[in-house]
């Protein structure tokens, strides 16, 4: 789950980070009030997931209430990368002597976590890592040994931070590097982390993204979603247990296991470019596909109106396909019991254990709607041609 920068700098502010007060506001008129109690130059910064804000206009100085109930009207509604801005940050202006960047996050492919970090801040770090790599610092971190501050210090002269701020900067890493561990997060970022005329270091941005995965030991996490931004499937499929993403697509997928939905959906894309239509979702229902799950695996799929057909991809393993395909029929039973018509077509795929077993099953129960199909590539070829005759 990404974060929005005030969020960040909450997280940040509970770990001892060093952060600038804020206020978040809606209105216009709330970008005001608190302008007017903050009694200084105002920065309004929208609160988007995504960067280039200050590029997009998102990023403005106020000096005074009546600016900054202007400037908040202005960027409120903006469109950023395709993200509407909702709502604003508004913060005191600093005084900024340097800009410096600093990350920590998941390193996937050395499987360890990574620190980056520049005195260069306030850029494009992509571009800087590709026209001048020697200006940013990438030092790998022991999970197990974590960052303790004589390795912060290793970070801070890696990144050639100037002297008069390295032992502030030292303390500050080892905060955020609490942060990214007690708060189960992939990327923790400070761009710009800047040092002020007092030789002080504050984090003035903050972008956080929290592991999924650890969400039942943080309850508290849960008050960070942001339901307006959330998509609608996405929230009720969660609810559901379902391990499901909304694509913009118009075959429906349900597979079980994450490597064979991803197979999936790439000979949905493939079989798709000759009919027009393109995956529309990614659902893994897991290896024990019971019949409620697979119920609510439909259900969440054929709420999406984008959808005109359905792809069902099964290899039987330790769940057999004969269970599975009991699964599907129960399900059939189930939706119609909670008055939710199968109302496009649905194509099956079973193979593996007990796929024989399985077939016969789906075809003696003659579900309305459901057709079986021997392989993969050509059941995603019917699928998709479907969904073209659905339009």
């Amino acid at each position: 789950m990404d974060l929005y920068e005030y969020q960040a700098k909450e997280l940040f502010a509970g770990h001892g980070v060093p952060v600038l007060p804020g206020e978040v506001a809606e209105t216009s008129d709330q970008a005001r009030a608190a302008a007017e109690r903050f009694g200084r130059t105002v920065v309004v910064k929208a609160q988007v997931k995504t960067g280039g804000r200050g590029k997009a206009g998102g990023v403005k100085l106020a000096e005074t209430p009546d600016e900054a109930k202007a400037r908040a009207d202005a960027i409120l509604g903006m469109d950023i990368k395709g993200h509407t801005v909702h709502r604003v940050l508004v913060t005191p202006a600093s005084d900024i002597a340097e800009e410096y960047y600093f990350s920590f996050l998941l390193d996937r492919a050395n499987r360890t976590f990574l620190a980056m970090a520049s005195a260069e801040g306030g850029v494009d770090i992509e571009q800087l890592a590709v026209e001048r790599p020697e200006a940013l610092a990438k030092v790998p971190v022991d999970p197990l040994l974590g960052v303790d501050t004589a390795k912060a210090r290793e970070i801070v002269a890696a990144a050639r931070f100037p002297d008069a701020v390295a032992d502030e900067a030292a303390e500050v890493i080892v905060k955020l590097w609490d942060t990214f561990v007690g708060e189960d997060a992939t990327l923790v970022e400070v761009n710009p982390l800047v040092r002020d005329p007092d030789d002080r270091v504050i984090a003035l941005d903050g972008k956080v993204t929290l592991d999924d995965n650890a969400s039942f030991r943080h309850a508290e996490h849960a008050a960070l979603v942001d339901k307006q931004a959330e998509d609608p499937l996405e929230a009720a499929a969660k609810e559901k247990d379902l391990n499901y993403v909304k694509l913009d697509g118009q075959v429906g997928i349900i597979g079980n296991g994450a490597g064979l939905v991803m197979s999936t959906l790439d000979v949905v894309a493939y079989a798709g470019e000759e009919f027009g239509v393109r995956p529309a979702n990614f659902l893994d229902i897991g290896g024990g596909a019971s019949a409620e799950v697979m119920a609510n695996g439909l259900e969440i799929i054929l709420s999406d109106p984008d959808v005109r057909s359905v792809f069902v991809n099964v290899f039987g393993g330790i769940t057999a396909c004969d269970a599975v395909a009991n699964g599907i029929v129960q399900a059939f039973r189930l939706l119609e019991s909670r008055g939710d018509t199968v109302n496009r077509p649905i194509v099956v795929r079973l193979d593996g254990n007990n796929a024989t077993e399985g077939r016969r099953i789906l075809t003696e129960a003659a579900l309305p709607g459901l057709q079986q199909v021997d392989t993969m590539d050509n059941a995603a070829r019917v699928a998709a041609q479907l969904a073209a005759q659905g339009e």
